[in-house]
């Protein structure tokens, strides 16, 4: 059983397995979570431990051995007892074993579902960590750039002041937006450092290691349908396995309830007479012995039977919320696709028009026919717009891998450049 119930873990990172040593890709990074996070570890070496349970209930008890010695001898008519030798095996209901073993399978298995569950939360939290990174690189970017072509308005002003065709004030506004640039830049890296901290430490590493994030990411078409339902979630399995646990434990219970019986031999060590001669003098005696439990005391059974149904019931109810409240986070997060998606469309489309009013502007300004105060708030706008982009993108991207860990798969949507 405990072969078959890794082949799931294992076909689930199957398509991980051919990253490099050094994590270069999110696959990869998912990869090293997987397989060091210590949550995850620790949740796996809590199926392991269950999958011990199941060789310990289903092994019969232990054989009892008793051995007795006649302080004074017993005398019979073959000679005195000298010793006596009890041994004693008890055997359960039939089926009892079984149904002990049933219940620690299935208890396995929920234990199995719970490690995915861990396993792929630690995934998400990856995934999302990830992509945030990439929000961050993609503002560093857009800064920098913004940092740089604040420089050349500020040396074309200056080269307006020195014609005498522009104000000093121009310059200043330059200035003062480098300024907040430079600023925005710094608080960008200090947010990176933290994140990069979270990062790994969700891959159990050293919180400084460099981490490498793709220029730029795909957005999946508009065309994507998201009908994946959240039945497959291991969440919901655990709770059906603890279910069935559940039942099976009123079975077990049913069966605990019938007589257990012994089977056992009695040896005894018997001396010869020396007073006299008989037949069969000094010969051993053997007696083979039954013995039955009398489960008369029923009330214990009883009780056993009905917690089981009603832990059973219990668990069928905590599934029927669960995969209802899965349900609503699942559109929640189809919602939040759609809304990055859109918002997305509308930030390039801001960008594009913002690139054509501000090339129209600075034309203008040159040709001493426009504000400088209007260039540099339309700049300020592009920039405000790709940072933007860069946000929805990080949503969009964030929300697949939610609906992917709602409906149990690991998948990576974006795909890098």
């Amino acid at each position: 059983m405990k072969n078959a119930l890794r082949i799931p873990f294992l076909t689930g990172l199957f398509f991980l397995l051919f990253g490099s040593m050094e994590a270069q890709t999110l696959q990869d990074y998912l990869l090293y979570a997987a397989e060091n996070n210590p949550m995850v570890k620790a949740a796996y070496s809590e199926f392991e431990a269950a999958l011990q349970e199941a060789p310990q209930v289903k092994s019969l008890p232990d054989p009892t051995l008793t051995v007795s010695a006649f302080g004074q001898m017993v005398e019979t008519r073959l000679g005195p007892q000298e010793a006596r030798f009890s041994l004693m095996q008890m055997f359960p209901w039939f089926g009892t074993l079984e149904a002990r073993q049933n219940v620690a399978n299935l208890m396995a298995e929920a234990k199995f579902q719970a490690f995915l569950n861990t396993r792929n939360e630690i995934l998400l939290q990856v995934s999302s960590k990830y992509y945030e990174l990439y929000e961050l690189e993609q503002q560093l970017q857009y800064q920098q750039e913004n940092l740089e072509i604040l420089q050349n308005y500020k040396d074309l002003a200056l080269s307006r002041v020195s014609s005498g065709s522009g104000a000093l004030s121009d310059v200043l506004q330059a200035d003062l937006l480098r300024n907040e640039s430079v600023t925005g830049l710094d608080v960008i890296r200090l947010r990176k450092d933290v994140l990069l901290a979270q990062f790994n430490t969700l891959l159990s590493r050293e919180k400084s290691e460099a981490v490498l994030v793709p220029d730029q990411i795909e957005i999946a078409p508009e065309n994507v349908i998201f009908d994946t339902p959240v039945a497959n979630n291991p969440q919901l399995e655990e709770m059906e396995n603890m279910a069935a646990s559940a039942r099976a434990r009123e079975e077990l219970a049913k069966k605990e309830g019938m007589p257990n019986v012994g089977i056992g031999l009695d040896y005894v060590i018997v001396g010869e007479r020396m007073d006299m001669a008989v037949d069969d003098n000094g010969r051993d005696a053997i007696m083979p012995m039954l013995s039955v439990s009398l489960p008369i005391f029923r009330g214990k059974y009883k009780a056993a039977r009905k917690q089981a149904a009603f832990m059973a019931e219990s668990y069928e109810q905590r599934k029927e919320g669960l995969e209802n409240q899965l349900s609503a986070e699942l559109e929640s997060a189809v919602f939040e696709v759609e809304e990055a998606r859109a918002m997305l469309q509308l930030y390039e489309r801001q960008v594009e028009s913002s690139e054509q009013v501000l090339n129209l502007l600075l034309s203008s300004y040159r040709n001493a026919a426009s504000n400088f105060e209007e260039v540099l708030r339309v700049r300020q706008e592009l920039l405000k717009y790709q940072l933007a982009v860069a946000g929805a993108e990080a949503a969009y991207l964030t929300a697949l891998a939610k609906i992917d860990y709602l409906s149990g798969k690991t998948l990576d949507y974006g795909r890098q450049k």
